[in-house]
């Protein structure tokens, strides 16, 4: 799912190509796109674009009238520049908006259709999508700490929790952890001021960093190659390979449909943190240490 990096450099992108120029129409190609009817989207048509915002992981277009198209990506939902009238291709093609500068075209990959289009009147219409959370290269120590200490919540969960801090999603959450040198199962009402400290600096220069490091990128380009497995990424989609700062394997624990990466040397003093499926089969056989489950992985491929 794009994350806050991912987002500020589409919105970037976007401005430099829309924003003062009119929306002549959107073809929607999938039915399931558009959430909303009180306000149309034909009543957006021929409106200027006015300014963009970020609204957690959303893209919020303004246009004249006080109208905002928001967009939300999901985790397969992505944004491209095309010529002015370009075709929507299914079945990944969702929709077109057009303009007298290009078209922004919508796609998603894979069956599950989950990205979103809200089309709302207001500032008003805008907060009802907002999740609420906390705009962490915006605030100050004391409110990430009453954030974060709000509920007992692993750092994990409480990251990327969209009404706790705003637009930090699974990967950049591992990736923040890496940094801090903290544990993704460590309690968030159970760390010291120094670890939320060192915590609220990570954040923020992780967040920092990644946004500089896409916009270099993209220079004067369109963001096409936007996903959440970055190279130069120190913990996220590094399972099993060598950890940048001490050499250890990367290791993860899986859950549903996702996973967190972590290193067990750097972060969590070197124990093995239990992976549900995995732990769940073994018992208490689940090796408690990074260099217990190599021998247990190395006799499982000599057995015959």
């Amino acid at each position: 799912m794009p994350e806050l990096p991912d987002v500020v450099v589409y919105i970037e992108a976007l401005e430099k190509r829309i924003l003062r120029h009119k929306l002549e129409a959107v073809r929607i190609v999938s039915p399931f796109l558009l959430r909303t009817v009180d306000t149309p989207v034909e009543s957006t048509y021929g409106m200027a674009v006015t300014r963009l915002r970020r609204v957690g992981k959303r893209i919020a277009i303004g246009v004249e009238g006080d109208l905002w198209l928001v967009l939300h990506l999901m985790i397969a939902g992505r944004l491209h520049w095309r010529a002015r009238g370009a075709k929507v291709s299914k079945p990944r093609g969702l929709a077109a908006f057009d303009f007298a500068s290009g078209t922004m075209i919508l796609t998603e990959a894979g069956s599950q259709k989950r990205a979103s289009l809200h089309v709302v009147a207001g500032e008003d219409g805008l907060r009802a999508l907002d999740p609420g959370g906390l705009e962490v290269l915006e605030t100050d120590l004391e409110h990430f700490v009453a954030a974060l200490t709000s509920a007992n919540h692993t750092l994990k969960r409480a990251l990327s929790d969209p009404r706790l801090f705003s637009g930090i999603g699974n990967a950049y959450s591992d990736e923040i952890l890496f940094e801090a040198r903290l544990s993704p199962l460590a309690l968030t009402q159970k760390l010291s001021r120094e670890e939320i400290a060192r915590l609220f600096a990570a954040t923020r220069a992780t967040l920092t960093l990644w946004v500089d490091r896409l916009r270099d990128k993209a220079g004067d380009g369109f963001p096409e190659k936007v996903t959440a497995f970055r190279e130069g990424m120190a913990a996220h989609g590094r399972y099993k390979q060598d950890c940048s700062r001490c050499g250890s394997k990367i290791q993860r624990i899986r859950y549903a449909a996702n996973e967190t990466n972590y290193c067990p040397k750097c972060q969590t003093n070197g124990k093995l943190l239990a992976d549900r499926a995995l732990s769940r089969l073994l018992r208490e056989d689940w090796p408690k240490t990074p260099e217990e489950l190599e021998s247990l992985t190395v006799r499982s491929a000599k057995s015959p």
